[in-house]
Parts: C-alpha cells; structure tokens; sequence
C-alpha cells in the first residue's frame, strides 16, 4: 500500500497520480497540478519513478503555460 501523498503510476493508463486516499478496497488517486480524482485497485498501481514524475510535472507546466488548464 502506498503512503499518502506518494507519486503511483495507474498501469492501466499509465497515467501518475498521487495517492491521496484509500476508500474501501480502492486508493484514491489525484492528477499532478490537481484536478478530479480517481479511483483505482491496489494491484493496478506502482511506485512512479522520478523519471515519470518529472514527466508529468512538465507536461502539466507546459499544458498550463499554453491555457488547457486552470
């Protein structure tokens, strides 16, 4: 199980989150910058490598930069 406010990677959309919360048999995860949760089972999520979290990180930055998100 990860601990809270950890970075995971949901394998079924390759999409990194952090762990916010666990509901039930579900975690809990939230898209880097924020945004809407999602949920997702514990045997679908992985530890992010610093890679994948730079990763995201930019890519969040340079959608914001552009005006896609608030």
């Amino acid at each position: 199980m990860p601990v809270e406010g950890t970075y995971v990677v949901d394998v079924r959309t390759g999409t990194v989150g952090r762990y916010v919360g666990q509901t039930g048999h579900t975690l809990r995860l939230r898209p880097l910058g924020g945004g809407r949760e999602w949920v997702c089972t514990p045997e679908k999520v992985r530890p992010a490598t610093a890679s994948e979290r730079i990763s995201a990180q930019t890519a969040y930055e340079n959608a914001r930069s552009r005006g896609e998100v608030p």
